[in-house]
């Protein structure tokens, strides 16, 4: 087995006008990169939490899935644009390598946005490493939080767990 690392990308953002959260993961694992959809792995709880939290249909198809984030005025993207990784795991991610998405053009061109949030630690380290002070002051209103990874490699907290933290991040309740 070879440890060689590849150039992989990230998708566009699953956004409208009316977005006022903003979900960012790290960068695609392998499954969905293989699949061309955000949190394709079948371990991952990312679709299972959002299933209970805004109640679409268990077995709701992936466009399904993304017209119930849009209409609850939730949008999904990734903190970078490319890097070089072996794998899925953020880990093996070769950090001299990594292009971040333009966000300055997406908080000029989403000012509604007044909640961030990060599906994991390394999400969060990248944004703010690598964007948040690029953005200059321009959305100094906006809330960073970060939650629970919904990666398979998180398994140290239950699902339960997991839903409850996000829930209360996107309801408020």
């Amino acid at each position: 087995m070879t440890n060689m690392r590849a150039s992989v990308e990230s998708f566009p953002p699953i956004i409208d006008v009316t977005a006022r959260i903003l979900i960012l993961g790290s960068m695609p694992g392998v499954a969905s990169l293989r699949a061309q959809q955000y949190y394709a792995h079948p371990r991952n709880a990312f679709w299972p939490i959002m299933q209970c939290i805004l109640g679409f249909p268990e077995n709701a198809t992936y466009p399904e899935r993304t017209v119930a984030l849009v209409q609850n005025q939730i949008s999904l993207w990734d903190v970078m644009q490319s890097c070089e990784r072996s794998g899925s795991l953020d880990a093996d991610i070769k950090e001299q390598s990594i292009e971040p998405n333009d966000f300055v053009s997406l908080f000029r061109e989403h000012p509604h946005i007044v909640i961030v949030l990060f599906n994991g630690l390394t999400a969060e380290r990248t944004f703010n490493k690598w964007v948040w002070p690029a953005l200059s002051g321009m959305a100094p209103g906006i809330t960073r939080l970060r939650l629970p990874s919904t990666s398979p490699a998180m398994a140290g907290m239950s699902f339960e767990d997991k839903l409850t933290v996000w829930s209360k991040a996107i309801t408020g309740c």
